[in-house]
């Protein structure tokens, strides 16, 4: 065997051997590059879910205000829908009142035996109890408030007056009846209240 064949027999070893020192040399080098980047792609992506959790996080606060806004505002419009409703005649009952007055003015006022008065007080009784029935069944109630406790929060005192055989400050007059719309006052009564009576000394 010559010296050229002895080369090319033993060639193909050396190639191998030399082929497999290069891809050792070739993975050393490349795979601490792998890892490397394959950390940053963890990191990167923890971070982003972290901010997709804060971000859904936010979402949902933002939701749970809305619906408590949108329920505060649906309970605030039920409660004026309904206090309108309730409170809805108020303006058309205070132009009543002046008509009821007038009508107990004329019952008062019509005394007498003659036939044609009392047939004219009968008329306007009719028309008052009517009147009042009426604004009785819509919750509209008079204050009357003759012998009771002074209330400033439903009577208006015009005048105060020494009153010996009734209680002191109590409603001892009625000039005019008050009333009220579903318990809220309307009109308060115009009243007369009896004056504390001074305390006299026993020993005088």
């Amino acid at each position: 065997m010559s010296v050229d064949e002895q080369n090319v027999d033993t060639n193909p070893e050396e190639l191998s051997q030399d082929h497999e020192v290069l891809n050792a040399d070739v993975e050393q080098d490349v795979q601490p590059e792998g890892d490397e980047a394959s950390h940053e792609g963890d990191a990167d992506w923890k971070k982003e879910i972290t901010v997709l959790q804060e971000q859904v996080v936010a979402l949902k606060d933002q939701a749970l205000r809305a619906t408590a806004d949108a329920q505060n505002i649906r309970r605030r419009s039920e409660l004026d829908v309904a206090k309108a409703h309730k409170f809805a005649l108020e303006k058309f009952t205070k132009e009543l009142l002046p008509v009821v007055d007038s009508l107990e003015k004329a019952v008062e006022s019509s005394t007498g035996d003659d036939e044609s008065v009392a047939v004219l007080r009968e008329g306007v009784e009719m028309t008052l109890t009517l009147l009042t029935s009426g604004l009785k069944k819509f919750n509209v109630n008079q204050v009357d408030p003759v012998g009771e406790p002074f209330d400033p929060e439903l009577h208006q005192a015009i005048s105060m007056v020494d009153a010996p055989d009734a209680e002191p400050n109590s409603v001892i007059a009625v000039i005019q009846k008050g009333y009220t719309l579903n318990d809220r006052l309307v009109r308060p009564a115009m009243v007369m209240v009896a004056k504390s009576s001074p305390k006299i000394d026993a020993k005088a």
